[in-house]
């Protein structure tokens, strides 16, 4: 998907947020001063849509220090607010790195089942794939037949091997075993799947640690990114389950899915001013095409609809 077409359908994917945002800054602003009311009021919309109580209060407060008092338009309040939420998503709007001399660069995915995981590894491959890196996936979620399976389809569509393990087997071992066959074949990237059954927190937090410790075995370093999948549709439980998986292990960074979808785009803001870690892309559709590096300016434009 061209990159213009990619931005349009994000702008569409956004406008439930946008016009929740839109319709309550008219509402508000609708020719008054921007006194201490009206600037409760912004602050209570800017929570409600979900970008969280810190940025509503640094968006208010640069509100009272440049325009209190004054008489401002709805155009000039969005404005303002694009900038000052690009200015929080700027720091975090950063690609994925990859080493290419570790042969592979080792990505664990992991995130809730249901946010996109295995989706998002199967258009990630497909990218690393067109930019002509040889890419080898791990449907390390054994326990689940239809995330296997799905890995599987992307396999075949991007011409990626897959390494599968009978059902329910140890997923650490079939780490193991795909990083000495990843390795032993010159791959430039591994990407593996695992569970995300996080009703039974410890058993998780568990089998992901031992599948960190089993890959150490061969590769001191690895992984070498810990990409976190986020579906925006869940708006503010995203924040939990950012502080649960960080918990378990080291997040490098995250994906963000179903944008399309979502009138909670503001989710992705109040994830980067609580934690600070990097957002490597953003998903607005089920197409390989629809998963595109994270952009800053773009993305605030889009959710204040400017």
């Amino acid at each position: 998907m061209a990159l213009g077409a990619f931005f349009s359908r994000l702008k569409q994917g956004l406008s439930r947020s946008t016009q929740k945002l839109t319709e309550g800054i008219a509402a508000i602003i609708h020719k008054r001063r921007l006194d201490d009311a009206a600037l409760e009021e912004l602050e209570e919309l800017l929570i409600s849509a979900d970008l969280g109580p810190a940025v509503a209060a640094r968006v208010i407060e640069g509100f009272r220090r440049t325009r209190f008092g004054k008489e401002v338009s709805e155009e000039e309040i969005r404005a303002a607010l694009a900038e000052e939420l690009a200015a929080i998503l700027a720091p975090v709007a950063l690609e994925m790195p990859i080493d290419a001399t570790l042969k592979p660069h080792v990505v664990l995915v992991v995130g809730v089942n249901g946010t996109g995981k295995t989706t998002t590894i199967g258009k990630l491959a497909q990218v690393y794939r067109e930019q002509g890196k040889r890419v080898v996936m791990v449907a390390g979620d054994t326990f689940r037949a239809a995330a296997v399976e799905q890995l599987q389809v992307w396999g075949q569509r991007t011409g990626c091997e897959v390494i599968t393990g009978a059902p329910n087997s140890d997923a650490a071992g079939l780490a193991f075993d795909a990083l000495t066959r990843a390795r032993a074949e010159g791959a430039d990237l591994l990407l593996i799947d695992t569970a995300g059954r996080l009703h039974n927190k410890s058993a998780l937090m568990e089998e992901l640690r031992k599948i960190i410790r089993v890959l150490r075995k061969q590769d001191a370093t690895a992984p070498h990114s810990v990409l976190l999948v986020l579906d925006a549709t869940t708006g503010q439980n995203a924040v939990s389950q950012v502080r649960v998986f960080k918990e378990m292990v080291d997040v490098t960074g995250l994906v963000v899915t179903k944008l399309d979808g979502s009138a909670r785009g503001g989710i992705v803001v109040a994830l980067a001013e609580s934690f600070g870690i990097p957002v490597h892309a953003v998903g607005v559709g089920e197409q390989a095409g629809d998963l595109r590096p994270f952009d800053a300016a773009e993305f605030a434009k889009g959710l204040v609809g400017t």
